[in-house]
């Protein structure tokens, strides 16, 4: 996942972000906007930022992130230059240019995609996710939502070289990025419904359940704030689909049942996967 990542976040760099100045996050980002400031090229700047980072998160996030990372420090500048080569070389001058909130929709696909494979493995691209990272890790902000403000931050620094225009476009990418890095975090998960049903005919509640639904219950105990009355909370996660059956039976038994839903995530454990292999 690391190397594939990588390769990814290359190919982006250097077939949209770069021919397209795209005012994306990430090293990309930060050396497009800073060229016009010190005039060093953007590959150069790229290498730079790569291997400056890279010491930087490993005083921050330790030894082991360091390890886990230095692969990613060595990949992706030698993706970047191979493909940057690639794209000068084996394709017509012209051939990458395209509207730039085409190019910006694309790259942040790329990126967010790329990043959040890295992400699961534990380690980084060694870029400015690194600071992403650093936040994500002393703050309760989401990795995601991290890259997008740091991201972001580097947006608003284009503005001063390119303008607001570009620096709008490139916030398309750092939307797109941030939403594909934590849907690809999250890949493989269950997003499901947590329901808790407070209801006099709790018994008839859970049969249902357990035997229409096929899906485990959990018996909370409460006690009524107002009637002070005691009994159980019917608990139960679904799959989103099963949501409007759950309802439909739960209120055909007891119409005045209170039901609470929240979204899950992520649901591991024995048991939720069904014997027909479904959620």
């Amino acid at each position: 996942m690391v190397v594939a990542g990588n390769a990814l976040l290359a190919a982006a760099v250097a077939f949209l972000i770069v021919p397209n100045e795209i005012l994306t996050g990430g090293v990309a980002g930060v050396s497009v906007a800073l060229y016009p400031l010190l005039h060093i090229p953007t590959i150069a700047m790229i290498n730079i930022l790569t291997i400056g980072l890279f010491i930087l998160g490993a005083i921050a996030l330790g030894k082991k992130f360091a390890m886990n990372t230095i692969l990613s420090a060595i990949l992706y500048p030698v993706f970047v230059n191979l493909f940057t080569w690639v794209a000068g070389t084996c394709f017509p001058p012209d051939y990458f240019l395209m509207e730039t909130w085409v190019a910006s929709i694309y790259s942040g696909f790329l990126c967010g995609l790329a990043l959040g494979l890295v992400f699961r493995t534990g380690a980084s691209t060694g870029g400015m996710d690194i600071p992403a990272l650093i936040l994500a890790k002393y703050t309760p902000i989401k990795e995601g939502d991290a890259v997008m403000i740091i991201d972001g931050l580097t947006v608003a620094l284009g503005i001063v070289s390119y303008g607001l225009q570009a620096a709008l476009v490139g916030l398309i990418s750092v939307f797109v990025s941030g939403y594909m890095i934590n849907r690809t975090i999250m890949l493989g998960s269950q997003p499901s419904q947590n329901v808790m049903i407070i209801t006099d005919k709790w018994e008839e509640v859970r049969q249902f359940v357990l035997n229409d639904l096929e899906r485990g219950v959990t018996l909370l105990s409460s006690r009524g704030g107002y009637t002070e009355t005691s009994r159980p909370v019917v608990m139960c996660v679904i799959a989103r689909t099963q949501y409007p059956q759950l309802e439909q039976g739960v209120l055909a038994l007891d119409k005045s049942a209170f039901i609470i839903v929240s979204d899950v995530n992520s649901v591991h454990g024995e048991g939720f996967i069904a014997p027909h292999g479904t959620v």
